[in-house]
Order: structure tokens, then sequence, then C-alpha cells
């Protein structure tokens, strides 16, 4: 019976969500909900539950919000739920204390091909290294970060035309239903946890810092236009127009011959394009968002402003 595997389930963003959604339109129970404090936003300070809270409450699900997970009153009411499984999706770190708690244990979701690409930004570092192939896994959690057994895995190509934006929505939907999958397997014992291959554990997926996106006109217009895609829409690579900090969301890139351009510098007609030189090959800029201005498309940009 489903409502005899008791869940809780642990996430704070949008990615998190279609899982929760998945396992309660599943039939599965959800016994309560981990997420993180709310937090205070915008210049009035008011404070804004995460997307997770927001989906467990119309979901009817109870919702705990530690500020500390060692602390012993928040395990003493983990305690009193009596979870057989907890399921984790984009959230921080646990203590063995709270991972170990169940009898069957805690499994994660991870938005690469484990064992590659561990850390907190998979998606991003797949995008900006150009590969061409990710996904998602399931594994069951243990001391060292990402390194858990794995339970199922499934593939998804990247496009030429996806950036951060697409990838990481083809990834949350594929995830909950990988989720699904997972919870299903349990229930019937019918997993069989294979240990990580630590030789394809070649890639590392750090934070992303705002001098991640600083954009090195040195490198290669491909490698450029990648770090472009891999940070677009959110938190953007960047770069100097002008004197002013100009964040860039759209680029192409050629490989032409002989260039007069200097590495960093730029060309425009004024109206339809902007194209940089860089260490090899022309990038050309299709959206922008120059410092105190919109986002907009480069003729839009060009029509207002004149470089």
């Amino acid at each position: 019976m489903k409502k005899d595997l008791r869940i809780i389930y642990m996430g704070t963003p949008e990615f998190a969500v279609p899982a929760l959604e998945k396992l309660v339109e599943n039939n599965w129970n959800v016994v309560a909900v981990i997420t993180a404090p709310d937090k205070p936003k915008g210049r009035g300070q008011k404070l804004i539950s995460s997307p997770v809270k927001e989906s467990a409450l119309k979901l009817n699900i109870p919702v705990l919000q530690p500020t500390n997970l060692k602390s012993p009153e928040f395990q003493k009411q983990l305690k009193s739920y009596e979870a057989d499984l907890q399921i984790v999706v984009a959230f921080r770190m646990l203590p063995e204390s709270v991972w170990d708690m169940p009898p069957i244990g805690t499994f994660n979701l991870h938005a690469s091909l484990l064992p590659d690409y561990r850390g907190a930004a998979p998606i991003n570092w797949a995008i900006i290294n150009g590969e061409t192939e990710t996904g998602v896994t399931t594994f069951f959690l243990k001391h060292e970060i990402d390194t858990g057994s794995i339970l199922f895995q499934e593939k998804v190509k990247i496009l030429d035309e996806d950036d951060l934006g697409s990838l990481y929505e083809k990834l949350m939907n594929l995830g909950a239903e990988l989720v699904v999958k997972t919870v299903e397997a349990i229930s019937k014992n019918k997993i069989s946890a294979q240990a990580q291959d630590e030789s394809k554990a070649i890639h590392h997926a750090p934070k992303i810092f705002k001098e991640t996106g600083q954009i090195d006109w040195n490198n290669s217009a491909e490698s450029i236009h990648n770090l472009i895609r891999g940070l677009s829409p959110y938190p953007a690579a960047w770069t100097e127009l002008d004197g002013k900090f100009c964040k860039i969301f759209k680029s192409k890139f050629s490989n032409p011959g002989q260039s007069k351009l200097k590495i960093g510098e730029y060309t425009s007609d004024g109206k339809t394009y902007l194209k940089f030189q860089t260490g090899k090959g022309i990038l050309e800029i299709l959206e922008l968002q120059l410092e105190g201005k919109k986002r907009m498309k480069t003729e839009d940009f060009l029509r207002g402003y004149k470089l």
C-alpha cells in the first residue's frame, strides 16, 4: 500500500516543486516537507516563502523550516513523523543524524549524470563546458557530497539552442519523473544501488559567483558563447561596454579569417549588429542589458543608444 510508505520531502527552489507535486499526484504519502526559512525580499523586506513551501501549503502538507538542522528540537520533531524514507531535491547539506534517520534511508536527485559534475551548479557547468549530453541521477546519501550509490539515471541531449533556462526546465521535469520511478522501485524492493565509478568523475560543478560570469575576450568565441548560454537568464555573463556594466544573454559565434580588430574590441553599424573580436573568432551579441536599462535585442538597444 502506498499509504504505508511514509515520506519526508526536502527542497527549496522551483526545481524541487514538480517532484513533490508528482509524488502527491501519484498518491504517495508525503507526511511533511522541510524547506528553507522565509527570506526578506525587496524594498519592504517582506518575508517570502520558498517555492516548495508554497506548493506544500497548497497540497495541505505540514511544513518545517529549521534554521539549524542539528538542533535537538528540530530532530525530535522530524522523528515524530516516523518517516520510512526521505527525499532531497535542491536542499542544503544534511547532517548524518538527519539523513540516516529513516529506516530505508535518504535519496537525492542530482541534475547531472553522476559521478560527473558533482557540486552546486551542474546544469550551468555542463553548458559552459560545451557538453552535448547531461541528465539526472537519484542516489542514496552518504558522508561525502554527491558520492552515494546510484539508483537510477536518465539522459538528455543538450541542444545548440539550449541555455540554462531551457535545460533547467527539461531536467526539472525529467527529475520529477525519476523521483517517482525511484520511490516505486524502493516500495517494491526492486532496486540495485550501484557504487559510483570514480574514473568517470571528470568535471566539477562548483557554485557560480559573479566573477564566474566575467567574459575574458582572450578565450575563443565558442567558449564565450557557451559561458553566455550557461549563465542565461541568471545570473548572466557580463562585460564592460562603454565603461558600463553590461549583461549578455544571447550570442552567436563565427570564425572568419583575418580581422583588423584587437582582442576585446567591438565593431557595430550602429543599427543592427554588435560584434566582438575574441582570442579566436568573432562573437556577435544578440541580447544584452546595459546597466540601468532593460534586457533587449541588440537592434532595439542600438536604436536608443549610441556606442
